[in-house]
């Protein structure tokens, strides 16, 4: 064996026992809160690859749309047809409205959709797609959001997606990965693409 190899399967070796020694270790087991924020794009993509992960392996399954409104979502699309129900903030984008008590109103009124998937045992997996906003513009009570997540059925996991996540988010959650914006097409002029961003 050349010097090279042996080496390259020492290193090898020494990164396998590292690694058999975390899977080890974690031997808890539980549903977990998975927080996908930062300013990058792929955040509720990220959200709704879990959702279809847990509902391909015959898990049930839940998504609450704060922010996005009603329009035309290949997810949903899709994973409607496979039984997984969605409740919508029919307002859309805040930016669009442009009305506070409109879009408070909303907001608490997909929260109580929300409440009953994180009360339910029978689903494996609830996506808060662009809860984040919901706290960061004040439209939901903090406190009652972080509550109903800490007292969801033990087994049940939790997928938080959206920019500006607040501290408490970021802190009650198992696993926090951050999207950084390096480039995005749109600042070039692109258009955002049916079956691409949508």
């Amino acid at each position: 064996m050349t010097e090279d190899k042996e080496k390259h399967k020492i290193k090898s070796q020494k990164h396998k026992e590292k690694v058999d020694a975390g899977i080890a270790r974690a031997q808890e087991e539980r549903g977990i809160v998975l927080l996908v924020t930062g300013n990058g794009k792929g955040k509720s993509t990220a959200g709704f690859g879990v959702v279809s992960r847990s509902v391909g392996h015959g898990y049930k399954a839940a998504v609450v749309q704060f922010i996005k409104g009603t329009w035309d979502c290949g997810e949903r699309n899709l994973l409607e047809q496979n039984g997984v129900p969605f409740s919508v903030m029919a307002t859309g984008f805040t930016w669009d409205t442009q009305d506070r008590e409109s879009d408070i109103a909303a907001a608490t009124e997909v929260w109580q959709e929300a409440k009953k998937y994180l009360a339910d045992p029978q689903y494996h997996v609830v996506l808060l797609d662009e809860l984040t906003y919901m706290l960061g513009y004040k439209y939901l009570d903090k406190q009652e959001v972080l509550e109903a997540i800490a007292n969801r059925p033990e087994e049940q996991s939790v997928v938080i997606t959206g920019r500006g996540a607040i501290a408490e988010l970021r802190d009650i959650a198992d696993t926090v990965s951050e999207i950084k914006d390096i480039k995005h097409a749109y600042k070039a002029g692109i258009k955002a693409r049916k079956g691409i961003d949508w």
